[in-house]
């Protein structure tokens, strides 16, 4: 038995019905494998192809492969010189081309068609050689290609053998008929290995490593070209000392079970807990990362300096405001029309924190300060002249000095100051109170925020038979406990009254977009409070100075029974039989 023909021979005696089988595929496998190797032309040469560069004209050389189905000719020049004229009458008419090419269309039409000339050429060459090629990759494992650019974005494959397959041409065991054969007569020395040894109590793993054992052995006797005999003999051998050594491994397994099922427990209760461990880092990491994300990034002392400024702008405006007669003299009459001047410090610690996420310092955000102060309040006056008659009837004027302060309200600056990112951090440390709820206590700063624990309601079971209103109610129910954020539209910066409830009605069936508290009033049809049913809107007048006294300035969504759900400060349950939300009713609107 050698490589080129390795073919296994068994007598008659040897084989059952089923040997005979595994028997005839290994043969009928070697018959085609010489069939394959027959095929393969036994001469080929090396050539250098020239290509002619499109726009240089220039020739380069590459080297290949040419099969022939004689002897090659003992002259290395004989392509050279065979097509060396064609190579160089291409050349010269590239280059006249190319010369006259100087915006003529006649010859650039002209370049074009030879260009495709050339490269149907090509195409036809390359068709040629992959079909003297065909009975190489019939017995061999497909050849590596090497791609050609040709032309201007077209390319052709031509197939190419690697240097150990130029040496081994001739068919060894990488190609695939040989593989083939490989396979029959490995599967075949298998099925007489168990035809010989019985093993009832073989398992899958002997069995697979009696199998890999002949096939090692049987690729040592090809390689070493062992006679057919050898080849049973070997690989035999090697099947029954890797079924020997499965047995040894079975018998130590056994006598050592009770050790190995410890060792594997403990290696699974090492894993368990390893991984309890990392579940649990993962959950701490995420822990702080979210305590860190709602805690502000400032030290007690900054920020206690920053409330202390701001409290002194206002200070200072107060005075104004006490001595204005005296600083802006000379006027008849003066006339005050002033908001009340106050803030809450949450708030400002929030927006300071939301613009400076990095952490900040007291001196880092003065100029911050009195942006924010400037936003916060418009001090203006306007003087009115007016022609009055003294009791004589003598004319004279009269001056009137109205002075007007508007207070903007601060929590209402973040939808203007803030971009939507920022508005959400700022929710989440006004939601947290920044993790200092003791930092600015309401008996030292009236105007504090609290934490507020949100009202929480259980609606009746048959008010949830209405599929709207449940719908409605399961997303409104999310954010029970967001705070008020004015402007607020969305879960990432929470929301204010009419973005809570302009949120989930969008999220509910609807469509209307964000509307204001007026909007979404002229959106619904007014109904009595004797005909409300759940789902139905409800609205609240002079909640807040607003520019239109008679519209509503306030919403929430009723959920029967006199409740109602809105975004006070937090998102809560509400009960509207108390006296605030009685004077400030409005009415009932059902949406279409």
């Amino acid at each position: 038995m050698n490589r080129k023909n390795p073919r296994l021979q068994f007598i008659d005696a040897e084989l059952n019905p089923r040997l005979k089988e595994h028997n005839r595929r290994a043969e009928k496998a070697a018959d085609k494998a010489e069939a394959a190797r027959k095929k393969i032309p036994k001469d080929r040469k090396k050539i250098k192809r020239r290509m002619v560069e499109e726009h240089s004209g220039a020739v380069k050389k590459r080297l290949c492969f040419e099969e022939v189905d004689r002897p090659a000719s003992p002259s290395k020049l004989s392509h050279a010189v065979r097509e060396a004229p064609g190579f160089a009458a291409s050349t010269q008419l590239h280059k006249e081309v190319q010369e006259a090419d100087d915006g003529n269309v006649g010859v650039e039409s002209a370049g074009s068609l030879l260009r495709t000339a050339e490269n149907g050429g090509r195409v036809l060459e390359s068709a040629y050689h992959a079909h003297k090629l065909k009975p190489y990759r019939a017995a061999h494992r497909g050849p590596r290609k090497i791609i050609d650019f040709v032309g201007r974005g077209g390319t052709r494959e031509r197939a190419q053998f690697s240097p150990q397959a130029e040496t081994e041409l001739s068919g060894l065991c990488d190609d695939e008929a040989e593989r083939r054969l490989e396979k029959a007569n490995i599967d075949l020395l298998y099925q007489k290995h168990i035809q010989e040894n019985p093993q009832p109590a073989s398992n899958l793993l002997s069995r697979w490593r009696q199998k890999q054992a002949i096939r090692k052995q049987y690729a040592a006797a090809v390689r070493s070209g062992q006679s057919a005999v050898s080849t049973v003999e070997s690989t035999a051998r090697a099947a029954r000392n890797a079924a020997q050594r499965s047995r040894k491994t079975t018998a130590y397994f056994r006598r050592h079970g009770k050790g190995f099922l410890t060792v594997i427990a403990l290696f699974l209760t090492a894993a368990f807990l390893l991984s309890c461990v990392s579940s649990c880092t993962v959950l701490v990491q995420g822990g702080l990362s979210v305590l860190s994300a709602s805690t502000y990034p400032a030290s007690d002392a900054d920020m206690l300096g920053a409330e202390a400024a701001y409290a002194g702008m206002e200070a200072e405006l107060q005075n104004e405001l006490d001595n204005y007669e005296t600083f802006h003299s000379g006027y008849d009459e003066y006339v005050y029309d002033l908001d009340s001047i106050g803030h809450d410090p949450y708030v400002l610690m929030s927006i300071l924190s939301a613009l400076h996420p990095g952490g900040w310092t007291l001196d880092m955000v003065g100029e911050t300060l009195e942006m924010i102060f400037h936003q916060q309040y418009t001090l203006t006056d306007s003087v009115v002249t007016e022609t009055r008659y003294d009791s004589d009837r003598n004319p004279y004027d009269y001056t009137i000095c109205t002075v007007t302060l508007k207070n903007h309200d601060l929590s209402h600056l973040p939808a203007y100051l803030l971009t939507e990112d920022q508005l959400g951090a700022y929710s989440n440390y006004m939601k947290n109170l920044g993790n200092r709820p003791d930092l600015f206590p309401q008996s030292e700063y009236p105007n504090a925020s609290k934490k507020e624990d949100y009202l929480d309601y259980d609606v009746p079971p048959e008010a949830l038979e209405d599929e709207t209103f449940a719908a409605m109610l399961k997303e409104a129910e999310k954010y029970l406990g967001y705070p008020y954020v004015w402007g607020g539209s969305s879960p990432s910066t929470s929301f204010d009254c009419s973005g809570f409830v302009s949120w989930v009605i969008n999220h509910s069936g609807w469509n209307v977009g964000r509307l204001g508290a007026k909007a979404l009033c002229n959106l619904c049809t007014p109904v009595s409070a004797a005909n409300a049913r759940p789902g139905d809107l409800v609205f609240f007048v002079n909640t807040y100075d607003a520019p239109d006294p008679g519209a509503p300035t306030h919403c929430g969504i009723y959920v029967g029974n006199s409740m109602m759900i809105h975004c006070g400060n937090p998102i809560s349950y509400a009960n509207l039989n108390s006296s605030y939300w009685q004077n400030h009713f409005y009415c009932y609107g059902r949406l279409p």
